[in-house]
């Protein structure tokens, strides 16, 4: 199986943007970069502009296996417009720095509103980047949701997928 992304951990920002990435992350990042090689630094694709309030981070492979999804749309078609803006247009390709650290611009920063902490969220396939209060928010807008599904079980929701496609 696959290095996923997990966990979640809160890092300081610094002025010019450095943050820390999580170690077991650029873990990930390494695995998922065809081109990584040992002393090079890894690199990682962030869209900023497909969920309001953070940024999504890829490997190269998870971002490419998206571009390959897109490509697959008919050329002139609305649908592929808008992906394209939206993974290609609205995202930017970085190196991890040899300190381990992702230099945010002011532009993403500013995008989802960081400022001196960011939070770093594993997804599996891809992880988040929030400031802490919007990602909060989030969590209390997920928790609601949840609770508003009448005490539904998400397990169970695990269980008939491994029964609709297999285990």
């Amino acid at each position: 199986m696959a290095k996923t992304f997990r966990g979640e951990w809160r890092h300081k920002v610094d002025g010019k943007g450095r943050v820390s990435m999580p170690a077991p992350f650029r873990k990930v990042l390494e695995a998922g970069d065809p081109d990584w090689a040992d002393g090079l630094p890894p690199k990682v694709v962030l869209l900023y502009g497909r969920q309001p309030g953070c940024l999504e981070g890829y490997t190269l492979e998870g971002a490419a296996y998206l571009d390959a999804l897109v490509a697959k749309l008919p050329r002139f078609s609305p649908q592929k417009k808008a992906l394209s803006r939206l993974i290609s247009t609205q995202s930017v390709e970085l190196d991890v720095d040899p300190g381990g650290r992702l230099v945010l611009s002011q532009k993403l920063r500013e995008r989802v509103g960081i400022a001196d902490e960011a939070v770093f969220v594993g997804m599996t396939e891809n992880f988040e980047i929030w400031s802490p209060e919007a990602y909060e928010a989030d969590a209390a807008d997920l928790e609601q949701t949840i609770a508003e599904e009448d005490g539904s079980d998400l397990y169970a929701l695990l269980q008939s997928v491994e029964e609709k496609f297999g285990g």
